[in-house]
């Protein structure tokens, strides 16, 4: 076979540049750590490092979702702490200014600090997030939840919506809690309304009816849905049946009052609890229905209805049974608030034990997703430094070969 010169020379030429890029790779993944430079390196693996890249994208995207998550409910939390702290303050003076002890200025003094303590917790119920968003509005991050009426009342200007973030694959966490769910939706001890009919000479007074038990009033049989009439009369003036709206017979319950007209004497049915004053005559009644549109009271206008009592009732026997009303159902529905307000705080601890353990699930995938990364694409030093020697001595042997082969020649004999 002949080989020309030129073929010679290119052959060599090709063998050199062959071994020297050889050489300069793995040159180049020693110094970058990578064992796979290009998608020609190792092709599924390069596939699978860029699946395992989205995915540890979307792993860091979740991380970031789960700490601003946690911040959110933290910041509710705090809230709800601060909220809880107002309302039991608001209870002590309720208390207080339950005391018949107390006089007009008294009252006065306690229904100037309930104004301040509604104001206060006006300003935390419409607190706002590090982004300016209201906590408490639902959907309507922008929309103030919670404004003070011209009448003194309250409304509610958000939605009932929930706002959550997504903080793994098919999971979303609640972030935030709506206004009229925590604050509005309080069940309210006052919602019945006590009619009387009375007789001639009689000075029977029937406070507010006050459901104390709800388990009882809306549990089996629990209170008529119609209402009930409480008569007078049988045997004597001062005892008294309950019947069934509407109907004599059979009874549901009966009792008797103390003759005295300074006691007070307490009727307590299916969870609903009056009180009675002054000396009844036969023949009155009482008639106790449920109004549907009281069903629910705002917290702020349990107060607001607390201070108006405090402020506006004189002092007058009659005016002391209204505040003894007034504290009453206040305390009651005060008592309501706080439980919501605490199943709240209940499931916001529950989503946070969510995030916790999704955290602690995300940083062992991220883990697990790098050392996967890691053993795609690190370079195996001893083994690369190895064949780095190698190829240095194969390169150095083409060129000291090429050298003696290119100096081959017929006029070197001549």
């Amino acid at each position: 076979m002949r080989i020309s010169t030129v073929q010679a020379f290119n052959n060599g030429v090709q063998g050199l540049q062959r071994n020297y890029a050889n050489a300069i790779r793995t040159q180049e993944q020693i110094s970058t750590g990578n064992r796979i430079l290009t998608p020609a390196d190792d092709p599924v693996a390069s596939v699978r490092l860029l699946q395992l890249e989205q995915q540890q994208n979307v792993l860091t995207q979740h991380k970031a979702n789960l700490t601003a998550a946690d911040n959110s409910l933290i910041q509710e939390e705090s809230v709800l702490n601060s909220i809880n702290t107002v309302l039991l303050r608001v209870q002590e003076l309720a208390v207080r200014s339950g005391s018949g002890s107390l006089s007009a200025d008294d009252r006065k003094s306690n229904a100037a600090e309930l104004r301040e303590r509604e104001n206060e917790l006006l300003g935390l119920m419409n607190t706002k997030n590090a982004r300016g968003e209201y906590l408490f509005s639902g959907f309507q991050g922008k929309a103030e939840p919670f404004v003070r009426n011209a009448d003194g009342t309250y409304s509610y200007q958000g939605d009932e919506g929930q706002r959550k973030v997504e903080i793994a694959s098919s999971l979303n966490v609640p972030i935030s809690d709506n206004g009229k769910k925590v604050f509005q939706n309080v069940t309210n001890a006052g919602r019945l309304d006590a009619t009387p009919t009375l007789q001639a000479g009689s000075t029977l007074r029937a406070s507010t009816p006050l459901v104390q038990d709800e388990v009882a009033f809306t549990g089996t049989p629990g209170f008529p849905g119609g209402g009930i009439d409480i008569v007078f009369g049988n045997p004597s003036a001062t005892s008294y049946e309950v019947f069934a709206a509407g109907t004599t017979t059979p009874s549901l319950a009966a009792g008797s009052m103390d003759e005295n007209e300074k006691t007070t004497d307490k009727l307590v049915f299916q969870g609903v609890m009056i009180n009675f004053d002054g000396v009844p005559a036969a023949g009155d009644r009482i008639s106790v229905t449920v109004d549907p549109n009281r069903q629910k009271q705002g917290v702020l206008d349990s107060i607001a209805n607390l201070r108006k009592a405090l402020e506006e009732t004189p002092s007058t026997p009659e005016g002391g049974l209204v505040i003894r009303d007034a504290v009453a159902e206040a305390i009651t529905n005060l008592s309501n608030a706080s439980i919501v307000i605490d199943s709240t705080r209940g499931d916001i601890g529950a989503r946070r034990n969510i995030i916790d353990t999704t955290l602690t699930s995300n940083e062992d995938s991220t883990l697990g997703n790098k050392a996967v990364q890691a053993e795609l694409r690190e370079l195996d030093y001893p083994e690369a430094l190895s064949r780095l020697s190698f190829q240095s001595l194969i390169l150095d042997a083409a060129q000291q070969s090429y050298v003696k082969i290119s100096g081959l020649n017929l006029f070197s004999k001549l």
